[in-house]
């Protein structure tokens, strides 16, 4: 279903089974996504139960409207579903305010700042109002969705607590943003976070995937589906250490996270790319600064700045 950036799909799964068809995740609230749901709906009755794999509004945005309008139980990590309440009503240090006071202490500037501040995909404004009651998933459990069990594997560093889904009857992955076959997910420090570690989560989060058979099919909620797990994590493992050896060298001057940007992403930013890359940025910033690669001091104009350490 269509998406409104650069990354310009989401791929979503409906699986039938003896009591209807369960939905893994419901898209961005959206009007042509509303309009998709609304071709397809009525081929696919009846509805059974829905599953959202974490909280970002292209995988979230929809679930009120099923609940509300098609009766459905949502299913969702405690975490996940806590923290999209959080961002709707911009509570517990998720408003906009949090993350405009985190990006400037880490070097943006005032004009880019307000650009942020009033940006139009803001979450409140691309989720329906969030459903205020789920049945909660946890790492491992086993549930019954479809014609098959599927067994929780819990993710970390991409969102609080992503839930990917693992058939063993079918060798099937339901990876959500966890394992995507041509870029690495956003992995990026927030406001309620500033001093959080989401590269180490990720990268140790991905090494669970590897137990997998390695003919599992990859179900991706971007890109084409793929097998190959061990190569695929291999690859993004490989590309974090690239990006984090490029941020040591730049840092070999005092550099703020508003200054590495340019070297993780070559390419213009626009408003809504800048505000992951600087999340993105601060997070393999912390990364080398908790492993002892850089120290991070406060300057005098308030920003935080790194350097690396000398051998």
């Amino acid at each position: 279903m269509p998406l409104p950036f650069a990354l310009n799909h989401i791929n979503l799964w409906l699986l039938r089974g003896p009591q209807g068809w369960t939905i893994v995740d419901s898209g961005l609230a959206s009007e042509p996504t509303r309009a998709a749901w609304e071709t397809l709906l009525p081929q696919h009755q009846p509805l059974d139960k829905l599953v959202v794999t974490h909280y970002h509004p292209d995988h979230f945005g929809q679930a009120g409207w099923f609940v509300r309008e098609h009766g459905l139980p949502m299913y969702m990590t405690e975490a996940e579903y806590l923290t999209a309440h959080a961002c709707y009503e911009s509570t517990s240090g998720y408003g906009a305010e949090g993350l405009a006071a985190l990006y400037k202490a880490h070097g943006l500037d005032s004009e880019r700042l307000a650009a942020l501040m009033v940006r139009p995909t803001g979450y409140r404004n691309v989720i329906t109002p969030p459903p205020t009651s789920f049945r909660r998933i946890v790492d491992g459990e086993r549930l019954a969705l479809g014609n098959h069990e599927w067994r929780v594997i819990v993710g970390l560093g991409h969102a609080p607590e992503h839930a990917a889904l693992y058939c063993e009857r079918l060798r099937l992955l339901i990876s959500g943003d966890m394992l995507l076959p041509k870029i690495s997910t956003n992995v990026s420090v927030w406001s309620t976070e500033p001093d959080g570690d989401p590269v180490g989560q990720f990268l140790t989060s991905l090494r669970s995937f590897t137990q997998l058979p390695d003919d599992t099919l990859v179900l991706p909620s971007h890109g084409l589906p793929f097998r190959g797990i061990r190569a695929r994590v291999e690859a993004l493992e490989a590309h974090h250490a690239d990006r984090l050896a490029e941020l040591l060298a730049a840092c070999e001057v005092p550099r703020t996270a508003t200054e590495i940007v340019p070297v993780l992403f070559t390419r213009e930013l626009d408003v809504h790319q800048l505000f992951f890359a600087m999340g993105e940025a601060i997070a393999h910033l912390n990364y080398l600064h908790h492993r002892g690669k850089v120290t991070r001091v406060l300057g005098e104009d308030g920003a935080y700045r790194f350097c690396a350490r000398r051998p």
